[in-house]
């Protein structure tokens, strides 16, 4: 197991595999447990980095979680980017981890390769996004598999990781923070949009903003028919498959 030091505390990471360097990037209430699963499809081809946000998983936790929160996970990716001293790495964010991957290449471009963003809303949040997200997560924390996953991810203190994002988030959309630290238009590496139409926890124009984003950025769209959010899990192959392709 491997840490470093960010602000006092310690997040941890893990490294496998051989080639270009390929940090994937977890969700809100997940870990890097959730692309454990996937590293028999890329670890041939690239050397993968997983990083647990502070907070999650077996990194250090946090007595409460900012409303910005994907604008410091992105300050905490960059952090690990420089201790690991490997020039550019390319990022693939999923759901919450995407808003952080594009914010780090707006940061910090010169340590970026190429980014996936997958499964997230776009340029801003829904309308609705705070009333279901709450109704999302008092469901998760009833239902067997969801209780489940948040175990599986974060350990005994789940409930208390689950509740502290849920109430940055709320925080986040009803204050109506900007999701990026530039404008995305000034985005200077290639990105690839990833997503699922069958995704009901993204929001129902999600195309519509992945379209207006391909216009300000250049970037190159992969859309699966089917699958569940998010779109790199539940189309595991297929998304394997786009991702491989667009980096190499």
């Amino acid at each position: 197991m491997s840490y470093f030091k960010y602000q006092s505390k310690k997040i941890y990471y893990t490294e496998t595999g051989s080639g270009e360097p390929l940090l994937f990037l977890h969700g809100n209430t997940a870990s890097s447990r959730m692309f454990e699963l996937l590293l028999p499809l890329y670890q041939d081809r690239f050397y993968v980095i997983l990083i647990d946000f502070l907070g999650h998983g077996k990194s250090d936790r946090l007595e409460c979680f900012p409303a910005d929160l994907w604008k410091e996970e992105a300050r905490q990716t960059v952090a690990l980017m420089e201790h690991l001293k490997l020039g550019k790495i390319h990022l693939v964010g999923t759901s919450g981890g995407a808003w952080v991957a594009l914010n780090v290449a707006l940061k910090r471009p010169d340590l970026v390769g190429k980014v996936v963003a997958d499964s997230f809303d776009g340029r801003t949040l829904a309308e609705d996004f705070a009333e279901k997200l709450i109704k999302e997560r008092a469901g998760a924390k009833m239902d067997e598999m969801g209780v489940g996953f948040y175990q599986w991810c974060q350990g005994e203190d789940w409930e208390s990781v689950v509740d502290m994002d849920t109430k940055a988030m709320v925080s986040c959309a009803e204050g109506g923070l900007p999701l990026f630290i530039k404008p995305l238009e000034q985005l200077s590496v290639p990105l690839l949009l990833m997503g699922s139409e069958e995704d009901d926890m993204c929001r129902a124009d999600f195309l519509d903003e992945y379209q207006m984003i391909a216009e300000e950025t250049d970037a190159q769209m992969k859309i699966f028919p089917k699958g569940k959010h998010p779109a790199i899990l539940s189309n595991a192959e297929q998304a394997a498959e786009a991702i491989i392709r667009f980096l190499e």
